[in-house]
């Protein structure tokens, strides 16, 4: 599925040297390339203990993991919304992805120039976030326009749509994003048609220096960034920009044993691929087989023919049925067959709502 998370923030907050080290990392990847498709976009394996597991137990000859996609967004600076800096780029770039991963500083270093003169995050992330709001005010004010004049004339669905775009104005006028505004379901139909910025998921990425890396707790700037980010419901996650580029070049045991003399127990990248991924509402199913083992992105409520379809359209198309058994009971078993045996194997339908960590066959006839 090819969606993607872009990366954010302000000058010298890391961002660059965060990405860097996600394409960097991929240089060492065998089975699936984290690779550069152009200047600004990275493709990462996302990191699933339950895939090794797999292949140790049906011994395939060849392990595919799942993907998830990058992509590092122009810099912005105060006034973005009006086109100063690189504004215009910085905006039409996170139109295009679908979550947002900002990175904040939160570190004090006098040889790296913060944009502002201090360091400050909390003012940092609203510096971000108001001109993400400005440029959505602009683009609700500019509906509006168009749809009054229906509403005045009592076209039923320019009503709902101006009852909507009013209340997202008030909340920009009041320095909230969209994100904040709640909405029925139906309503939240007409606010997607609008794609604005800050109705997009957020995470924070809480860049530290390497000696707080281990003392996250510790860090008053992490602190700050986490107070901030409970009012919006949002996760915040703890790296070291400059021990990930490090990290990125160990694989295996060596890349352990440099995480254990860190005193942490997950590298920060992993962490945000795991993070961004369950922020788009993500979730991994498996197929598993002598010729290979592989993990699938599917959007969690995704129903069985549908999870098909991501492997080949035929398959939706001619979907039978799916012989499924979930990932913990396929393990306990120790084989396929003993599954089976055990009554943990279930033919499923086309209205089956596929689970993360379900092992399918799909049956199927075109």
């Amino acid at each position: 599925m090819a969606l993607t998370a872009g990366i954010v923030g302000l000058p010298n907050v890391g961002k660059s040297t965060l990405f860097n080290a996600i394409t960097q990392a991929g240089a060492e990847s065998a089975n699936y390339p984290f690779c550069t498709i152009d200047p600004n976009v990275g493709i990462v394996e996302v990191p699933d203990e339950r895939l090794q597991k797999l292949t140790e137990l049906v011994q395939p000859k060849k392990t595919v993991p799942t993907a998830f996609e990058f992509t590092d967004i122009a810099g912005i600076v105060k006034g973005a919304s009006k086109g100063e800096g690189l504004g215009n780029k910085f905006l039409s770039h996170i139109r295009q992805v679908d979550a947002i991963c900002h990175v904040v500083r939160a570190f004090a270093d006098d040889n790296i120039t913060h944009v502002s003169g201090k360091v400050d995050p909390v003012s940092d992330i609203e510096t971000i976030n108001l001109e993400l709001i400005l440029a959505d005010l602009e683009t609700v004010e500019k509906r509006l326009t168009r749809v009054s004049k229906l509403a005045k004339q009592k076209d039923k669905e320019a009503v709902a749509e101006f009852d909507i775009l009013e209340k997202l104005k008030d909340a920009f006028e009041a320095g909230k994003s969209a994100r904040s505004v709640e909405f029925t379901d139906e309503q939240q139909k007409l606010v997607k048609q609008l794609h604005l910025l800050t109705s997009k998921p957020i995470l924070y990425v809480a860049n530290v220096s390497e000696d707080e890396v281990a003392d996250q707790d510790g860090n008053e700037y992490v602190q700050q960034i986490r107070e901030f980010a409970s009012g919006e419901n949002a996760e915040v996650i703890v790296v070291c920009a400059k021990i990930e580029s490090e990290i990125a070049e160990l694989e295996g045991e060596e890349k352990q044993m440099f995480l254990e003399e860190l005193g942490i127990k997950e590298s920060g990248l992993d962490q945000l691929i795991k993070a961004s991924y369950s922020l788009l509402g993500l979730a991994t199913y498996f197929t598993a087989g002598e010729q290979e083992v592989r993990a699938w992105t599917f959007k969690k409520g995704m129903k069985a023919p549908e999870c098909a379809g991501i492997i080949h359209t035929d398959f939706e198309r001619g979907f039978i049925r799916a012989e499924t058994v979930a990932y913990e009971d396929l393990l306990a078993g120790g084989s396929m067959s003993a599954a089976k045996e055990a009554g943990k194997v279930r033919l499923e339908g086309k209205e089956y709502i596929v689970k993360d960590g379900d092992v399918i066959h799909f049956r199927f006839n075109v």
